[in-house]
């Protein structure tokens, strides 16, 4: 079981960066590969970043790829997503979650294959 709290939301205007944290309880939390998602108003939750139990692999949506920056820390239990150049169009709630079994990143862009989420944090872009 792991437990998934996001922080780090905000208002920001457009071209402006926002650093999104997620927290997470237990001690394997190494064993889970990470990702993030975000969910607009109407729409349903897109895939935005990967990254592989060690942080060694990330793989990226295209909308977000040169802007945004997946990593961890798993002596914290944290994974991070570094948004940067950020347009009014990434205004959305975001989630991180976790997934224990996989064997690409390029696989898992789905959310009904994360096995674990957080509640979300609210990102806002104004234009």
């Amino acid at each position: 079981q792991v437990q998934l709290v996001e922080s780090g939301g905000g208002l920001v205007q457009a071209g402006g960066s926002l650093r999104l944290s997620c927290a997470a309880s237990g001690r394997t939390f190494s064993s889970y590969a990470m990702g993030w998602f975000r969910q607009a108003p109407g729409q349903e939750r897109e895939f935005e970043a990967a990254i592989s139990l060690s942080g060694g692999s990330t793989y990226y949506a295209d909308s977000v790829k040169g802007r945004f920056t997946i990593s961890r820390d798993n002596a914290k239990n944290t994974v991070y997503l570094q948004m940067n150049s950020l347009k009014p169009e990434d205004t959305a709630v975001y989630y991180c979650a976790a997934l224990r079994r996989y064997n690409l990143l390029t696989e898992v862009t789905s959310y009904y294959e994360y096995d674990y989420w957080g509640q979300g944090t609210q990102v806002t872009v104004s234009s």
